[in-house]
């Protein structure tokens, strides 16, 4: 697999379009540190790191509410074949600051937001409403 980030939303995607209430993900920090994210941002109810056999996995939890799944939208900007950077004083505003964008910058995993108040910019990962 080339880009698991991509394979992560794409399940994610997949499992609100159909209603399911978790999922489970093979484990790396950097999927794991993007779940922790989400569940921070409060897309998701839970995100957390399970032994399941002799392999981790990452659990997700996913949220609903009365109109349907919080996360309406989920799309992967930046790609191996076309990485997609900007700078502090470019952070995208998603969906006029209603929505997400993640960031991976030099100090971890942050939303658009974070980056910006810290004044470093990063590789854009995804954006989520």
């Amino acid at each position: 697999m080339t880009d698991p980030i991509a394979d992560m939303l794409t399940r994610i995607r997949n499992a609100v379009a159909v209603k399911k209430p978790e999922i489970v993900l093979p484990f790396s920090k950097l999927k794991f540190s993007v779940a922790q994210l989400l569940e921070q941002e409060k897309y998701v109810a839970k995100a957390e790191k399970i032994k399941q056999g002799n392999f981790d996995v990452i659990y997700i939890a996913l949220k609903y509410n009365d109109k349907g799944p919080v996360i309406r939208h989920i799309k992967r900007i930046s790609s191996p074949g076309q990485r997609i950077y900007v700078a502090s004083k470019e952070m995208p505003y998603v969906l006029n600051g209603y929505g997400t964008a993640i960031i991976s910058t030099s100090k971890g995993i942050m939303t658009s937001q974070e980056a910006k108040r810290q004044n470093i910019g990063g590789e854009l990962m995804c954006e989520i409403w």
